[in-house]
């Protein structure tokens, strides 16, 4: 069992849940840096964090944010990691063009905090810190190339998208800069059943569980014909930890190598559940964003050589796993309805 500990930025997303568990399962003592709410944010890991040794290995959360700076420099020196993730962001690309400035503060100038935060504290720490920086496959936007690799050139084409390559640069800065092992992966799609449901892909699922249910009868989508490499998100946590593992820090793509439609993954999950995606999805125009990305598809072969790495999941399992939890949650929803209750904000959900 490894004596490291391990820090974690947005640990109560989707991808922070899933590193938890990875990480725990290897032995890491596990922090994560979570922002202070008057509710309850901790859906995704209640399951590990109220039984702490559960997995034989603690976690423990602190309060913080990464636009402030004092705060991350003291987490710093409490948990005193080996290994740190940021994976915190404000993730949603529709939203960013409505909260650009709050989205460059997160993700931009976050990421610039933390590496600060982690370059004084690598000046006083017993033993090295290496450091993981959540990229995106959006920073890709226009793309000038297909597939997409680690030299492709970034065209970002949205808030989202340019904070997110400053906070890549950034990174790569301090690699150069003051020799801090310092790793970027350039994620394309992922998704899983803990995804948040204002994304499309769990938008859908949820609606066809729903749907499946009687609680509603239609969901409305954007762009249709959007194509994205779609991968799960457990499987995608496994290639942050092998990068910080190598003997050099290098940046990866990391994906499955296939695209897909909007259009095609929600029939997946429409079919998965007997349903007739035509009779029950329709498009409506608002949530089209002001600067579409219109194909994304990775090319992983350099995680594949370096890393060991490939993806194991399916876009058809990842869709019947999603539908298959949504639908439990529907039944959830449809037992409580039935019975004359009114359904508590946020009860069967994941968020």
């Amino acid at each position: 069992m490894t004596s490291k500990r391990a820090l974690i930025t947005g640990i109560t997303g989707q991808d922070g849940s899933y590193l938890a568990e990875f990480l725990l399962d290897k032995g890491y003592e596990v922090h994560g840096i979570i922002r202070r709410a008057s509710s309850f944010n901790t859906g995704r890991i209640d399951h590990v964090y109220e039984d702490p040794h559960r997995r034989g290995t603690p976690m423990r959360l602190h309060y913080g944010d990464l636009c402030d700076a004092n705060c991350l420099a003291k987490v710093m020196r409490v948990a005193r990691p080996h290994e740190v993730y940021n994976l915190a962001a404000q993730s949603h690309v529709r939203v960013s063009f409505d909260m650009p400035i709050y989205t460059a503060e997160t993700d931009a100038l976050g990421a610039l905090k933390l590496l600060e935060a982690v370059r004084e504290y690598q000046g006083e720490a017993d033993h090295p810190v290496r450091y993981y920086q959540a990229s995106s496959s959006e920073q890709f936007g226009k793309v000038v190339e297909t597939p997409q690799r680690e030299s492709t050139p970034f065209y970002p084409r949205s808030p989202y998208a340019v904070a997110k390559v400053m906070a890549h640069w950034a990174t790569v800065n301090y690699r150069e800069s003051y020799n801090l092992f310092a790793c970027c992966g350039i994620l394309f799609n992922h998704e899983s059943p803990r995804r948040g449901e204002t994304f499309v892909t769990r938008k859908i699922t949820r609606a066809v569980g729903r749907i499946k249910l009687g609680l509603q009868d239609k969901v409305f989508l954007g762009n249709l014909d959007a194509q994205r490499d779609w991968g799960f998100a457990g499987d995608y946590v496994k290639a942050m930890w092998l990068m910080l593992q190598r003997d050099t820090p290098e940046d990866y793509v990391v994906a499955t190598g296939r695209t897909i439609s909007v259009r095609q993954f929600a029939q997946f999950a429409f079919a998965h559940a007997g349903l007739d995606f035509d009779r029950h999805a329709a498009f409506d125009p608002r949530y089209l964003r002001p600067a579409e990305v219109d194909l994304l598809l990775g090319d992983p072969s350099k995680a594949r050589r370096d890393l060991g790495w490939s993806a194991t999941t399916t876009v058809e399992e990842l869709a019947g796993m999603m539908v298959t939890h949504d639908l439990e949650l529907a039944r959830r929803e449809k037992t409580l309805r039935d019975a004359g209750h009114d359904l508590p904000a946020g009860a069967g959900h994941d968020q």
